[in-house]
C-alpha cells in the first residue's frame, strides 16, 4: 500500500510537470507569434509614419496568389533584419484601407515602396525583391545611394582612388547579380563601415579586367581592399588585396579587420605563446624566425610575404636571440592552419615554397560547401527566381520601374493640336520626356498620332520642340539632361533679338543688366550693329536670332545709335559685338554674310570661347572646328594649374596658337577626361599635363609635353615647333575608329509592315533606266548582305562551339570624350 501511494504521488508530479511544460511551450509559441516585427498599418498609422520622417518599407496589398504569399512570408522575415538598421517594415490591406495613391484598382498589386517620411525614395516590383536577401539588399542599396559609388570603367575607379589617396581606404566589390546574399552582405557591411571606408560597387565590365580578373563572366562576386589611405603621391597607385573567401557578412568583417591589423607582427617568445591582435578571427598564422645579424633582411622578406598572403594569413616575425625562444635552430618557420590544429615546425627554402603551402593547404572557408551547393541548386536557382541581372549600368537598374508622371501634361491629339498652339504664347511640346512644371507642357504619342508627328517632321525619339505664338517651331538640339533642357526653355521664352534703342541699353545688356535673372543661364551676350534699318543684313540677323532662340542672348542696334557706337569704337558696320562677362574684354566680329546659314554660323563661331574648358556637353561644337587640340589636363583650381593656364592664354593672345584649338579639362568637374588622358598616354601622368592631338599628318598620334619641363610659354612654343618638324616622339595613338551602336538596328518599318502589310514600304517613281540601275545595285547589295549574313552565322557557330558568349561585349575604344 505505501508503495502504491508513493507511485501515485510520483505519477501525479510527472503529469504536473508534463502539463506545465506543454503550457510553457504553448506560451512560447504564442509569444513568438506575437513578436513579429512586420507592422500592419491603417491609413491613420501611415499618416503618422509619414510625419515621423523615419525610413519605412511598405507593401500595399489587395488579393494574393501563391507568389505574393511567398513574398509576404519573406517580407515578414525582412522586418526583423531591417529593424537593426532603423528601418521598419509594414503592410497595408487595401481591401480595408482605401489609399487612392497606392491602392490601385488591380486585384494583384505588385509594388512595394520605400519611404523617408512622406517622400518615396524608391518603388520596387515584388519580382525584384523576391526574398529576404533581395529585400534587405535593395532597401539598403537605396538608402546608401550616395555612400556606395557605382563604377563601370577603370577610369571611374581611378578617379575615386585619386580622391581617396591620403584620406581613406577603398572597398571595391563586384556583384554579378543584384539581390542575392552576396549583395546583402556587402550592403550590410557598407551600412556599418560606410564612414570608415569608401565603398565602390560594379556589376561587371572592363573594370574587372583592370583588377586582374582574366574571365570576368565566371566571377559571380568578389571584393578587393584598396590601400589608398597611406598613399601620398598622386601618381602612385593604390595597392590592393583580394578577398578570397565567399562574400558573407562574417567573412567581409573578418577581412576588413585583417586589413586594419598590422602588416607584420614581431614577438620574442615561442610561436605557441604568441598572442596577436587578430587571433579572434581564426586565420592561419605563419611564424618566421630571425636573428640579430640578419634582422633587417629578414624583416623585408617577412613584409614581402605578408603582402602576398595578406587577408588570408597572419605573419609574425620571431626574434630567435630572445632567451624565451626555445625552438631548435634547424627550423626557420612554423605555421598553424587553425586554432585547434597543432603547431607545425618546418624549414622553407624559398618564398614561393611558403606561398605554395598556404595556397594548397588552406581552403577558403565555405568554398567546398558552396561548390557542392552550386552543383545541386544552380539550375533551380536561375529557373525559379526572377532576379534582376544588371549588366548594363546602375541607372538602368535604378530606373527600371520608374513611371513618368505625365498628369501635368496636356495630352495633344489631332483635334486640338493646332488650336492649342494658338492659345499659348509659349508652349513647349515634349515627345514623352519628363519636363518642368513652370511652363506650359504637352506631349504627343507618335505611335498613336502619326499624322501630327509627320506634319511636325519628327523623325527621332525623344524629340523636344518649343512653340512660340506667331513664330516657327524650334527644335531643341542640346543634351537631354534636366539642366540643359531647363536652360533652353527659360532662354527661349525671351524675345530674340532684343531691340535696343540707345547706348545705355547696349551697355546694360552687355553687362548683364537687362534680363539680369538670366545672366547665370547665359553669361555670353551678343549685339548686332547695323548703320541702317534698311540694310538687307537686318532681316537676316533677325531671322538668325529667332533660329538661335534658347541658345544665345542676342540684341540689335540700328540707325544713328549704331553709327555713333561704330565711330566711338572705330568699327566698320555691320558688326557683331560679343561680351563674355562684365570683366572680360569685348570682341568684335565683322558681319559679312549673304545667307541665313552664314549668319547663324558666324554667330555660333563668335560665341565659341577661344580658350574653352571642355565638357561632355560642349565638346561636339569645338570638334566641328577640325583643329588640332592643344589640351591641358588639370586636377583642380590650384596655383600650378592657374599658372599653366595663364601661360597658354598668353600664347593665344600673342597670336602663336592660331592653327590650334587651345583648351583645357578640369578632371574634377569632368571625370570622363581621365579616361581620355589614359587612352592618350596609356596611364595617369602627373598633372597638369599638356597634350597635342589630331594633327593632320600624325595619323592619330598624340604628343605629350615633357613632364620634367616647366609649363612656360617659351618652352611650350619650342615644343610645338619640334612636334611640327617631326622631331618629337609620339606618346600614344588615338585609334581612328567610329563608335558603332551597342546593339543591332531595330527595323521599326518591318515591324509596321508585319502589322499592316505594305504600310511602311518605301516607294518612289523611277524611270525604266533608273529602275534597271537600281535593280543592279540592289542585287549587288543583296549578295553582299548574304555574304555578311553567312559570315555572321559562321562566326556565331564558332563562338558558341568554343563556349564564348554569342554576343561578347565589344572592347573599349576611345574617340575623344
Amino acid at each position: 500500500m505505501p508503495l502504491l501511494v508513493c507511485s501515485f504521488v510520483i505519477m501525479t508530479h510527472l503529469m504536473f510537470i508534463l502539463i506545465l511544460t506543454l503550457l510553457c511551450l504553448q506560451v512560447q509559441r504564442c509569444a513568438a507569434a506575437n513578436t513579429s516585427k512586420l507592422l500592419e498599418l491603417t491609413q491613420e498609422n501611415l499618416a503618422q509614419k509619414m510625419l515621423s520622417g523615419k525610413m519605412f518599407f511598405v507593401y500595399f496589398g489587395n488579393q494574393v496568389n501563391p507568389t505574393l504569399e511567398l513574398f509576404l512570408e519573406q517580407l515578414e522575415l525582412s522586418a526583423e533584419a531591417l529593424e537593426d538598421y532603423g528601418i521598419s517594415v509594414a503592410k497595408i490591406n487595401c481591401t480595408k484601407e482605401d489609399i487612392a495613391k497606392y491602392c490601385g484598382a488591380e486585384k494583384l498589386i505588385k509594388k512595394a515602396y520605400l519611404f523617408r517620411g512622406s517622400e518615396v525614395l524608391r518603388n520596387f516590383d515584388t519580382d525584384t525583391v523576391f526574398d529576404v536577401n533581395a529585400i534587405v539588399s535593395h532597401v539598403l542599396f537605396t538608402v546608401l545611394f550616395n555612400e556606395v559609388r557605382y563604377v563601370h570603367t577603370p577610369a571611374e575607379l581611378l578617379n575615386i582612388e585619386r580622391t581617396a589617396k591620403g584620406k581613406m581606404d577603398v572597398v571595391f566589390s563586384h556583384i554579378q547579380v543584384l539581390g542575392l546574399p552576396e549583395h546583402r552582405a556587402l550592403m550590410e557591411t557598407a551600412f556599418v563601415y560606410g564612414a570608415k571606408f569608401q565603398f565602390v560597387l560594379t556589376t561587371g565590365g572592363p573594370v574587372l579586367k583592370h583588377m586582374g580578373v582574366d574571365d570576368p563572366a565566371s566571377l559571380q562576386a568578389g571584393l578587393w581592399f584598396l590601400h589608398c589611405k597611406d598613399v601620398r603621391r598622386v601618381a602612385e597607385p593604390c595597392p590592393h588585396t583580394a578577398m578570397r573567401r565567399p562574400l558573407t557578412t562574417l567573412n567581409i568583417y573578418a577581412f576588413l579587420q585583417l586589413m586594419e591589423a598590422p602588416l607584420l607582427t614581431e614577438a620574442s617568445v615561442d610561436p605557441a605563446e604568441v598572442e596577436v591582435v587578430y587571433s579572434h578571427l581564426h586565420v592561419p598564422l605563419l611564424f618566421l624566425f630571425t636573428q640579430a645579424q640578419t634582422r633587417a633582411l629578414d624583416r623585408v622578406t617577412a613584409e614581402m610575404l605578408a603582402w602576398r598572403l595578406r587577408g588570408e594569413v597572419g605573419v609574425v616575425l620571431i626574434h630567435r636571440d630572445s632567451p624565451d625562444v626555445k625552438t631548435p635552430l634547424k627550423y626557420n618557420a612554423a605555421f598553424k592552419l587553425t586554432e585547434e590544429a597543432a603547431m607545425r615546425y618546418v624549414t622553407f627554402n624559398s618564398i614561393e615554397e611558403v606561398v605554395t603551402v598556404f595556397k594548397e593547404e588552406v581552403t577558403p572557408m565555405g568554398e567546398e560547401e558552396e561548390e557542392e551547393e552550386e552543383e545541386d541548386d544552380d539550375e533551380d536557382q536561375w529557373t525559379t527566381l526572377d532576379v534582376l541581372d544588371d549588366e548594363v549600368a546602375e541607372s538602368v537598374y535604378r530606373d527600371r520601374d520608374l513611371i513618368l508622371d505625365l498628369e501635368p501634361l496636356l495630352e495633344l491629339t489631332a483635334d486640338i493640336f493646332t488650336s492649342t498652339l494658338a492659345q499659348h504664347d509659349h508652349l513647349v511640346v515634349l515627345f514623352y520626356i519628363k519636363c518642368f512644371s513652370d511652363v506650359a507642357m504637352a506631349s504627343v504619342d507618335c505611335g498613336e498620332w502619326t499624322d501630327i508627328c509627320g506634319s511636325q517632321e519628327i523623325t527621332s525619339f525623344p524629340t523636344v520642340m518649343a512653340y512660340h505664338h506667331g513664330g516657327e517651331a524650334q527644335l531643341y538640339r542640346g543634351m537631354l539632361g534636366s539642366e540643359s533642357l531647363h536652360r533652353f526653355i527659360l532662354l527661349s521664352r525671351l524675345g530674340s533679338p532684343l531691340c535696343l534703342s540707345s547706348s545705355e541699353e547696349v551697355q546694360s545688356f552687355m553687362g548683364g543688366g537687362l534680363e539680369q535673372s538670366h545672366t547665370a543661364l547665359a553669361p555670353l551676350r551678343a549685339v548686332g550693329l547695323f548703320g541702317s534699318s534698311q540694310d538687307p543684313g537686318v532681316a537676316l540677323f533677325e531671322e538668325a536670332a529667332r533660329g538661335l532662340r534658347g541658345e544665345i542672348l542676342l540684341g540689335m542696334l540700328v540707325d544713328t545709335p549704331a553709327q555713333n557706337w561704330g565711330r566711338e569704337l572705330s568699327l566698320d558696320l555691320p558688326a557683331l559685338l560679343v561680351s563674355r562677362g562684365p570683366e572680360v574684354q569685348r570682341e568684335v566680329h565683322s558681319i559679312q554674310a549673304s545667307s541665313l546659314e552664314e549668319v547663324i554660323g558666324l554667330i555660333r563661331n563668335a560665341a565659341l570661347d577661344p580658350f574653352p574648358e571642355l565638357t561632355v556637353e560642349n565638346l561636339p561644337q569645338y570638334l566641328e572646328l577640325e583643329k588640332p587640340l592643344l589640351l591641358l589636363f588639370v586636377a583642380e583650381d590650384g596655383p600650378e594649374s592657374s599658372a599653366a593656364l595663364l601661360e597658354i592664354r598668353g600664347l593665344l593672345h600673342a597670336g602663336h596658337l592660331e592653327r590650334y584649338l587651345p583648351c583645357w579639362i578640369n578632371l574634377r568637374r569632368t571625370p570622363a577626361g581621365s579616361a581620355v588622358l589614359e587612352s592618350y598616354l596609356g596611364g595617369s601622368p602627373q598633372l597638369p599635363a599638356l597634350v597635342l592631338s589630331q594633327l593632320q599628318h600624325s595619323a592619330g598620334e598624340v604628343f605629350n609635353f615633357p613632364p620634367r619641363r616647366p609649363l612656360q610659354s617659351r618652352k611650350i612654343l619650342q615644343w610645338l615647333q619640334s612636334v611640327e618638324s617631326q622631331e618629337e616622339e609620339p606618346a600614344g595613338v588615338v585609334p581612328d575608329e567610329m563608335w558603332g551602336p551597342s546593339v543591332s538596328f531595330y527595323d521599326f518599318l518591318s515591324v509596321m509592315d508585319q502589322e499592316l502589310p505594305g504600310y511602311a514600304v518605301q516607294r518612289s517613281t523611277k524611270t525604266k533606266m533608273d529602275a534597271a540601275t537600281s535593280e543592279g545595285r540592289q542585287e549587288g547589295k543583296a549578295n553582299r548582305k548574304e555574304q555578311k549574313r553567312e559570315k555572321r552565322e559562321k562566326d556565331r557557330g564558332e563562338r558558341q562551339g568554343s563556349g564564348t558568349p554569342a554576343n561578347p561585349p565589344s572592347p573599349h575604344t576611345h574617340s575623344e570624350l
